[in-house]
């Protein structure tokens, strides 16, 4: 029974870092690389008719070129809507309507840019680690929790820890490859 409980708490501590790794990869797609990428502005919260909804429900993305992301709403009403988003958004965009669809060019990114972009990447990577982090230390408390209270052995404590640490390395090695490779991705010119 202890066994059990102890492997629900590493399985509840290894789904945490599993879910701060994607949160970190998903912070990452929305920050600029001066290509076209969907994952910059479908997360944009659009006032639409009354409520508050990502433009991703709104509309559906195309990359017709490697600097020009097209955006098809699927009501033509909703246009105006997604343009001011987009415009608040302060992403540095300007987005041009034909009526049907919307147009967004992506300007090359100058060299102070890009450098500030990848401060912003290592600032995402780090709250992540800092997540996954958390994690272990909830599941380590727990566990010797679990060691004064007599269910489990120091042994069996000793083991579940070093189980922890691999995880935590494993899921703090992701991080920092998708940072590598964002970062690469931003420097590139």
């Amino acid at each position: 029974m202890s066994d059990e409980f102890a492997d629900e708490i590493i399985s509840d501590a290894t789904e945490r870092m599993a879910r701060a790794v994607a949160h970190a990869r998903s912070e990452f797609a929305g920050i600029r690389t001066g290509r076209a990428s969907p994952g910059l502005v479908e997360k944009l919260p659009v006032e639409y008719y009354g409520s508050t909804v990502p433009l991703q429900q709104l509309a559906s993305f195309s990359v017709p070129d490697a600097r020009m992301l097209m955006i098809s709403p699927f009501d033509k009403g909703s246009i105006g809507a997604i343009e001011r988003t987009i415009v608040d958004s302060n992403l540095g965009l300007n987005p041009s309507n034909d009526g049907a669809a919307i147009r967004l060019a992506f300007p090359p990114l100058t060299e102070e840019r890009r450098r500030e972009y990848v401060r912003l990447a290592r600032q995402r990577a780090e709250e992540s680690r800092n997540a996954i982090r958390s994690a272990r230390r909830d599941a380590r408390k727990d566990l010797e929790s679990m060691q004064r209270d007599g269910d489990i052995s120091e042994d069996d404590l000793r083991r579940y820890e070093d189980l922890l640490d691999k995880r935590t390395k494993s899921n703090e090695a992701e991080v920092d490859e998708a940072l590598e490779h964002k970062t690469a991705e931003l420097m590139e010119a």
